[in-house]
């Protein structure tokens, strides 16, 4: 019953939370969402295996797709939305699913996330296969929208991803892998976009990040694959041309000019005195690695 579930359970702490001064109930708020990195940190094993399924998958010409409804779909979707510009992939390679279609968003689309044949309906609209991953959000695990998603991604052999913040949750027990978070009860009774909308946005955040890490998007900490769509993405380019290779802003920048903007390219030009064809076609052999380029 939905009164069980940790999410929908009453917090002690602020049962008099009306009758609080303002600076005593942020500082409970504050206490309360101390506990959400600690009770990932606990996943952390699951995540690890999931983000080398997630790897896995984009190396056989997979996708990542989320699938969620309310919040959790717009975790999803957040998470999905920001790879391009930050990772420089494909918008078709990771896709945020979310009861109700792209405009709930904006403004929930009301019983969406009650039907399981939605849930299949958008695997089956971007033609899902065996080699995509699809990882379903849902605070209180039993989301049917998600359920429904789940369980045509198996028919389909795709891997398939549980997060929920409840234990034993239903989506669990349909998924092949399960992130099950306790977070306590919300500060706000039954209000899943606070403790459990962080301790999910961790989660999705940990797989993306550590997922194109595995992939070759990144140089040591720089993000070298993001895409230079303003003035000062631009800048950060040859912020990030400067911290890998020790060049000076005007050297950056001429180079990049060079590398048609890449910054990956340039990088590897400076470090190796490849002209900007050698630098692209030594990643290719790479598979986007810089670090095997210039280590060898």
């Amino acid at each position: 019953m939905l009164e069980n579930l940790t999410t929908e359970i009453r917090n002690e702490r602020t049962s008099n939370l009306d009758q609080l001064r303002v600076d005593q109930f942020l500082m409970i708020m504050n206490d309360e969402d101390q506990k959400v990195a600690i009770a990932v940190r606990e996943q952390i094993p699951t995540i690890s295996e999931v983000v080398r399924h997630v790897v896995e998958s984009f190396r056989n010409d997979g996708r990542l797709i989320y699938v969620g409804a309310g919040t959790s779909g717009r975790i999803g979707l957040l998470d999905a939305v920001e790879c391009p510009p930050t990772f420089g992939t494909n918008p078709s390679e990771v896709i945020g699913l979310i009861a109700g279609g792209n405009s709930a968003f904006i403004k929930a689309v009301e019983g969406a996330e009650d039907s399981e044949e939605l849930g299949k309906a958008d695997l089956i609209n971007i033609s899902i296969t065996k080699n995509d991953i699809v990882i379903g959000i849902a605070a209180s695990g039993r989301t049917p929208y998600v359920i429904g998603a789940l369980q045509y991604a198996n028919e389909v052999g795709a891997k398939t991803v549980a997060i929920a913040c409840n234990k034993d949750s239903e989506i669990g027990k349909v998924a092949l892998h399960k992130i099950e978070v306790d977070n306590g009860p919300e500060v706000l009774t039954g209000s899943t976009r606070l403790k459990a909308g962080t301790s999910q946005k961790l989660i999705c955040n940990m797989i993306s990040t550590a997922s194109m890490v595995g992939i070759g998007k990144v140089y040591k900490n720089l993000m070298v694959d993001l895409q230079l769509t303003n003035v000062k993405l631009v800048d950060r380019a040859k912020r990030i041309i400067v911290g890998a290779t020790g060049c000076d802003y005007e050297v950056a920048s001429e180079y990049l000019k060079k590398a048609n903007n890449q910054t990956k390219a340039a990088i590897v030009m400076i470090l190796t005195g490849m002209t900007f064809d050698e630098a692209t076609k030594s990643l290719n052999q790479a598979q986007g690695f810089i670090s095997k380029i210039v280590e060898e």
